[in-house]
């Protein structure tokens, strides 16, 4: 992974902070990560799920890199319902997460 995109990640995980401060609810992990999938590689999701239980281990509700993996990878939970999407969203934009698609030229 180039310099940049290292970058980008890390930049990443501190939006995700910044959004999150108290951690991220175990109901918002498959839609959190749904849309970060649309910005990032497998490799840099599963990057950012392994962050993001780091994070978790200092809240009351902590949560495993697996656990995030297997919720995400459940069949049953693929489908985010769209208004676990907007509060995700709106949680991503207030840390500063660039929702929108560059326009093209």
């Amino acid at each position: 992974m180039g310099e940049s995109r290292s970058n980008f990640l890390s930049r990443t995980i501190d939006w995700l902070r910044a959004g999150y401060p108290a951690g991220v609810p175990r109901q918002d992990y498959v839609a959190l990560l749904g849309l970060l999938r649309r910005k990032l590689t497998e490799e840099e999701v599963r990057k950012i799920a392994h962050g993001l239980s780091e994070q978790s281990q200092r809240t009351s509700d902590p949560i495993t890199t697996e656990d995030i993996e297997a919720m995400v990878n459940d069949e049953v939970l693929q489908e985010a319902s769209p208004e676990d999407v907007v509060r995700v969203s709106a949680r991503l934009a207030a840390g500063g997460w660039p929702l929108a698609d560059p326009p093209s030229d």
